[in-house]
């Protein structure tokens, strides 16, 4: 039981020793425990106050960011259209050239086509009518072999050309 009672010698410097302590201790070290907490407690609010200034700009940030892309994704849009309506264009322009090429290739070639047949008919008649020419020779030459008989068909001929 002496435990829980203890003598008043051991009370007193007990009590010295700690009045002591506490004494050092609010002259040497409660100020700059106290400064110390006091600037931790501000830093701490420093702290909270820029991550509430760092979210509000990243929300900033997020909300132009989306605006950046969303004009990005428009104007990738835009070239797109652009790009297609420029390819029609040529391809639609390339198919009329083509076209008219081809168009004036065929006239080209049915002209052509149609000279040659010009040019092989008169060819043809201008054969005809050498061949007649040579044959007719050949056969007045054969029925009009002697004098006499070439005077009369010149009378004949003549005759007739007096009729018409």
């Amino acid at each position: 039981m002496d435990l829980l009672l203890p003598e008043f010698g051991l009370f007193f410097w007990t009590l010295v020793a700690f009045l002591t302590f506490f004494f050092l201790l609010k002259k040497f070290a409660w100020k700059p425990i106290l400064e110390a907490l006091n600037e931790r407690e501000s830093n701490i609010a420093e702290s909270i106050a820029s991550a509430e200034r760092v979210k509000k700009e990243m929300a900033a940030m997020q909300s132009e960011n989306e605006k950046v892309l969303n004009e990005a994704r428009a104007e990738r849009s835009q070239i797109l259209r652009e790009a297609k309506e420029t390819k029609d264009k040529i391809v639609a322009d390339a198919e009329g050239e083509a076209k008219g090429k081809a168009n004036k290739i065929i006239s080209d070639a049915r002209q052509q086509i149609q000279n040659e047949k010009m040019a092989a008919l008169t060819d043809v008649k201008n054969q005809v009518g050498n061949l007649v020419i040579e044959v007719s020779e050949k056969v007045l030459r054969s029925e009009l072999k002697d004098k006499e008989a070439q005077e009369g068909y010149i009378s004949k001929l003549a005759s007739e050309i007096q009729m018409n």
